[in-house]
């Protein structure tokens, strides 16, 4: 029996038209980001899936909190992207905005374009400090000047915070106890979608051409691998193959990654094996495809990586109506969001359910995330307003405080 999968839109921000980030606070429920970046004017909002009401509680606009008016004629505060990351020692989510949103009076917004425009150039990615134990915003901070943050990651044993930036691609430091910031460099310019850390402290990430960068605090600067990511020989060649999603496995020493973009590939990566870390290939994670004929990146993706209470690995990836490599029958939707459950022993692959929007496609998932009862939730991208999927899981699948160890990465 499949297990019950709910749909809740984002009613109470209309205008949201993507979740990109999705994740299980400190005090392990579960929080999103109602953003808005097609709308001129628009700004994300912070909700909070509320159990005891079975929906959502929308907690404050993220432009108001930082006095950032959304009719300032800048770029607004659109969106969080991949940018949730909580701290456990205090209860403290904190949260960084990305650009996109074009300002009140225009139709789009270039950074490139309005970079030396005090008028129109996005003031900053915020960075925001948020109270899970009292729902109070404790202070703000402009993290990264001018640019957006693709992606945020805390080590708080060392009290500080990684990002990209959007869009030069620059790796960020921020000391969060003396509220002071880093630049230790460029990486390309296809921004990575993720970061994460290791056992010694060493954040990674990638390089436009899918290779593995990581920095080490003992030796300050950034270092570049000689191989690359696995992916589809017959129509890539590693470029753009950057991580998307990353969980930390649960034998505490590897990761399960899928890279973006045209045909996500699976891995696991074990970073302190050698020299440059053990990378597993668990292959393609969406469907077979005729290479010689154009599919639409929107169409094919994979996201959502979490470990649910069974410490299995689950993801969501879409599949699309092909008369050769995926004929189902007629009635059900061109495009679906397939939720698959890995067996991180055995690396077996089984379908495990889908999700079910009412009114439109569910194939785009960027991130998902466990609460302390154990059920499962994903963020969506489509039509507005979006808003997210909770999995309700078997009890056998379940047990206590299942979002522990929590995810310190967006």
């Amino acid at each position: 029996m499949k297990p019950k999968v709910s749909w809740y839109p984002f009613t109470g921000h209309p205008d949201a038209d993507t979740c990109w980030s999705l994740s299980t606070g400190p005090d392990g429920r579960i929080y999103a980001a109602a953003c808005a970046e097609s709308v001129p004017g628009g700004t994300v909002r912070l909700a909070r899936y509320n159990r005891e009401k079975d929906d959502l509680d929308y907690l404050f606009d993220l432009a108001e909190v930082v006095d950032d008016p959304p009719d300032s004629g800048r770029g607004t505060q659109c969106k969080i992207h991949y940018s949730f990351v909580p701290s456990m020692s205090d209860g403290i989510l904190y949260m960084a905005t990305h650009l996109s949103g074009p300002p009140i009076d225009q139709p789009a917004y270039s950074p490139w374009r309005s970079w030396h425009d005090p008028e129109r150039c996005f003031r900053g990615s915020a960075l925001v400090a948020f109270d899970t134990k009292t729902d109070k915003v404790l202070w703000w901070d402009t993290l990264i000047p001018k640019e957006g943050c693709r992606c945020l990651l805390i080590d708080e044993e060392h009290g500080l915070l990684y990002a990209i930036s959007y869009p030069r691609d620059h790796f960020i430091i921020y000391d969060i106890e003396n509220r002071t910031r880093k630049d230790i460099g460029r990486i390309g310019s296809i921004n990575a979608q993720a970061l994460f850390l290791d056992n010694r402290h060493r954040v990674w990430t990638t390089n436009d051409d899918g290779r593995l960068v990581r920095y080490d605090p003992a030796v300050g600067r950034l270092e570049v691998s000689p191989f690359q990511l696995p992916h589809n020989p017959q129509f890539q060649t590693g470029w753009h193959s950057v991580f998307y999603d990353v969980a930390a496995a649960p034998d505490g020493r590897s990761v399960f990654g899928v890279t973006w973009i045209a045909q996500p590939w699976l891995l696991r990566f074990y970073p302190e094996e050698g020299e440059w870390g053990r990378l597993v290939d668990l292959g393609p994670a969406t469907q077979d495809r005729d290479p010689t004929l154009p599919h639409d990146t929107f169409l094919d993706h994979c996201g959502g990586l979490v470990i649910g209470g069974d410490n299995h690995l689950y993801y969501v990836a879409s599949r699309w109506r092909d008369p050769v490599y995926s004929p189902y029958p007629d009635g059900r939707k061109e495009r679906e969001g397939v939720v698959w459950r890995l067996d991180p022993e055995t690396h077996e692959k089984q379908e495990f359910t889908l999700l079910e929007r009412p009114d439109n496609f569910s194939q785009y998932v960027p991130r998902g995330a466990v609460d302390r009862d154990g059920d499962l939730f994903f963020g969506h991208v489509g039509y507005r307003p979006v808003g997210i999927f909770k999995v309700s899981m078997p009890p056998e699948l379940k047990r206590p405080n299942a979002h522990l160890p929590i995810r310190v990465w967006g």
